[in-house]
């Protein structure tokens, strides 16, 4: 069972070797603070997925140091609490992690936070709830950025194999390339479920993923009406295998995106038109043959690093239309010193 007390001690002893450490480097001694706050209320009933309400509060601290304008050293601690739940039910996860960033890489390893990394990942092969309870990615990312070229690979590893849990990661790659206001983006991958250590027969190998690529038209200060326009259409292409029950199925279809927004408002549209999509850790609604959402988004509160947004969304499937509500809440501030004695 993880301890919190202890948890935030061992991180304040690190912090401090950080801090002790280290010779005649220029640093820069850092730390910043990320404040997630979330209502969510989903009523999917009608299209049989599962309702809920996520409402609550996640509190991330982070401090360190960075050496030589090149390499960075992070701990903190991500906690978060669902309001109305049990103390036992609060969770407490350690941020710990080292950053490499030079001439375009950025080399991430440890458990790092997800926001500004993977995020931008479509719905439909990593859905949306994985900020809110899985917000730190526990392995390595590297990233590549260029004028007009953006590549990045990642390995998430969610469960270390024992007698009784299976072996789990998630692996992917994505990117995107820029042609003036046009551009070409990529996302890929694939979820290894392996046996745990003591498990029997029944407890089969699962190899899942989905590949998709797209092509889209993206604007900031658009001319007329419109403040920044996004639209993109392309195809996702699933993968599926249960070992020594069926072998690799192929679910396809077509995607199609459109963001548009003026001032505080905005509109985003998803379209999708395909075969049953069975990914585990994307969003259950592509499990339809045809699906809408439309979302209509104001943001009432923006001011230099805090912004909230409310966002009323309908999901549209054969024969049902779903509705969901969210307020999301967001506030960074960081700082950078200059360490001296050293």
């Amino acid at each position: 069972m993880y301890r919190p007390k202890s948890g935030i001690a061992l991180l304040f002893t690190i912090a401090c070797c950080f801090a002790t450490t280290s010779a005649a480097w220029a640093q820069l001694l850092e730390w910043n603070v990320n404040l997630h706050g979330f209502a969510d209320n989903r009523e999917f009933a009608k299209s049989g997925n599962f309702s809920q309400t996520i409402f609550g509060l996640r509190f991330s601290p982070e401090a360190g140091l960075l050496v030589d304008s090149t390499h960075r050293f992070r701990v903190g601690v991500n906690f978060i609490q669902e309001f109305g739940a049990r103390q036992n039910d609060r969770q407490f996860e350690p941020v710990v992690y080292y950053n490499y960033q030079r001439r375009g890489f950025r080399f991430y390893m440890g458990m790092f936070p997800r926001f500004g990394l993977l995020d931008d990942y479509p719905r439909a092969i990593l859905n949306d709830t994985l900020l809110y309870y899985r917000p730190n990615v526990e392995g390595m990312l590297l990233r590549y950025t260029g004028k007009s070229v953006q590549q990045q690979v990642w390995i998430d590893w969610t469960s270390r194999q024992t007698a009784m849990d299976r072996e789990q990661f998630l692996v992917g790659l994505s990117g995107k390339v820029n042609v003036a206001s046009f551009y070409f983006s990529h996302y890929a991958m694939m979820w290894h479920n392996a046996k745990a250590a003591q498990g029997n027969e029944e407890q089969a190998i699962r190899d899942n993923g989905a590949v998709m690529a797209s092509v889209g038209y993206s604007a900031s200060q658009a001319t007329g009406l419109l403040d920044s326009v996004d639209i993109n259409a392309g195809g996702i292409l699933a993968f599926d295998r249960l070992r020594g029950h069926y072998d690799f199925r192929f679910p396809k279809g077509f995607i199609a995106n459109a963001y548009l927004a003026r001032r505080r408002f905005f509109v985003q549209h998803t379209f999708y038109a395909g075969e049953p999509l069975d990914i585990p850790y994307g969003d259950r609604f592509y499990m339809a043959p045809l699906y809408n959402r439309l979302g209509l988004g104001w943001i009432p509160i923006r001011h230099r690093r805090l912004e909230g947004r409310f966002i009323a969304t309908f999901h549209f499937t054969r024969g049902a239309i779903d509705n969901q509500q969210q307020f999301l809440l967001r506030y960074i501030i960081g700082r950078k010193h200059p360490v001296k004695g050293f």
